[in-house]
This record gives C-alpha cells, structure tokens and sequence, in this order.
C-alpha cells in the first residue's frame, strides 16, 4: 500500500484528533445539561439552515407527488370499474326483487286458478299484458293471447284478486280486453252480504265504478264485497268485483249513488287469466254466438 510521503503530512494524527473531538463532544453535552448557553445558538443555526433543507427536500417532495399522482390514477381507474360493477349489481338486484314479485304473483294467479276450476266449471289460461295505452280515457289492455290460443270474445278476465275485463277485440295472436272501469263496460253482480243483485258500471275514471238504479233505501252498507252474480253465462258465480266506497243518500231522488272501486288492478301486475266455461269450451258452436252477443 502507498503511503504519502513524510513532507505532504500536517497536522495531528488521528488518535489525537479523535481524542480531541470526543473531549469537545464530551464539554458541549455538559454545557447543554448543566448550564444551557446553546439553545439560542442552535435556534439560530437551525433558521440559518432551514431554507438549505427545504431545497435538499424538493427532489424527495417531486418523487412523492409523482407517486401520489400515480396511485390517484390507478384509484380513479379502479373507482371506476368498482361503480361499473356496482351499477350492475343493482340492476340484478332490481331483476331479483321484480322476479321474485312476479313469482309471487304468478303463485296467487295458480292459487286461483285451482280455487276457481275446483267451485265453477272454468278453465283459465295464463295471459301477460302487452301494453296499456296511454289515453287515459281509453281502459284497454292488450294480452298476448288470440284466437291461436283458444281465446274467444266474450271471456272474462280475472288476475288473483278479481275481475279485471274482458275480451272484447280478438286477433290472431293478441286480444284486446275492455277494463272494468270503461264507460261502456257493465258487470252483473251481488251483494256478498245479502246477496242483493245489481249491475255495476265504468265511469270512464281510473279505480271507480257505480251501482246504478238502487233505491235510497237499499240495503247496502260501505265496504261490502261485490262479486260476479253468474247472471249471463260470461262471469263465473262468485269472483269478487269490487268494494263499495261511498254511498249518498238524497231523500229528494229515488236512486241512491253509489261509488265502488276495483278489487283487482292491473297497474300492479303482468299477468292475468282469461276463464271460458268449460260447457262453451265443449259446445264452441251452440255456446259462441251467445258469448259474442252479450257485451257487459
């Protein structure tokens, strides 16, 4: 190993000066515990200082906004694909819940079913509304179902509450049924208390219909059930109707005016049944033209 030569050495050797730096390390850690004459000596050194350390920061600084902007980035495109996902799931679980509703629906449709093949001699078959139309003067609907399907003029339609129409247009491969609440549509029906017949009629208003030509002292009371009658041959005996919601008496008229509303409603569900009696369905050619004739 080289050595410098002897005329390049200055100063004290190393021994020296570490024992003299260790001695003055030793004093400046007594002077700051005993006596304190530095603390203002550094406050003044640390200022003097700072604006050097701030820029021996900037490049540290620079990296950890680049890196910042990166993982924002990564964040936002992840942000991103998280709601993406979120929107989808929300849109199967809006499915699940209206799956699950009509479902729900289409087991009470069965449960009438089996309830009205088993009291009357009916046969139903399962219809889903097309579309309504959006004049809301016009209460008609529009099913899936014509006359390739066995569907005939005249066939009530119900939905696992009540009677909802019926058949009033046919077509190859879709009807058209005339709701409860159209003006020109009536229904024969009964009080389910006593039994007392009538006829209930649209209005041409949305959930109201009117018992007509009932005398001030009929016997009839808010919130009797009105079910079908049977009279007709087009509504099966007993399906329910409606509900009676108001009733005004005028001692100076000889007709009571009494208001109902619609048991069932077709703004809340899909489906629907259209019944036929099984005796048309066995004797289409004798039992049609009747059917075809009597518009209620």
């Amino acid at each position: 190993m080289k050595t410098a030569p002897q005329f390049f050495r200055h100063g004290p050797g190393p021994f020296v000066r570490l024992f003299v730096f260790a001695f003055l390390s030793c004093l400046l850690i007594a002077e700051d515990l005993r006596f304190k004459y530095f603390p203002e000596l550094r406050q003044a050194i640390g200022v003097v200082i700072f604006p050097f350390q701030k820029i021996a920061y900037i490049p540290t600084n620079i990296y950890d906004q680049i890196e910042e902007f990166i993982a924002s980035f990564y964040l936002l495109e992840e942000n991103i694909k998280l709601r993406e996902q979120y929107l989808k799931n929300q849109e199967q679980l809006l499915k699940l819940h209206s799956l699950a509703a009509e479902n729900a629906q289409l087991r009470e449709l069965l449960g009438a079913v089996r309830q009205i093949e088993t009291q009357t001699k009916t046969k139903a078959v399962l219809a889903e509304i097309l579309y309504t139309p959006r004049d809301p003067f016009n209460h008609k609907i529009t099913l899936n179902k014509g006359s390739q399907h066995h569907i005939q003029l005249g066939q009530a339609v119900i939905d696992d509450k009540g009677i909802v129409g019926q058949i009033t247009r046919l077509y190859p491969w879709s009807s058209e049924v005339t709701l409860l609440t159209d003006k020109d549509h009536s229904v024969p029906v009964q009080v389910a208390r006593n039994s007392l017949r009538s006829v209930i009629s649209g209005t041409g208003k949305n959930n109201e219909l009117e018992l007509r030509y009932l005398s001030v002292n009929t016997d009839i009371q808010q919130g009797d059930l009105l079910v079908t009658s049977g009279i007709g041959g087009v509504y099966p005996l007993g399906i329910p109707v409606a509900t009676v919601l108001r009733i005004e008496r005028d001692p100076t008229d000889d007709f009571a005016q009494i208001i109902g509303t619609p048991i069932a409603g077709v703004d809340r569900n899909r489906q629907v049944l259209v019944l036929s009696l099984v005796q048309s369905v066995a004797h289409d050619s004798i039992e049609t033209p009747k059917i075809e004739s009597k518009k209620n």
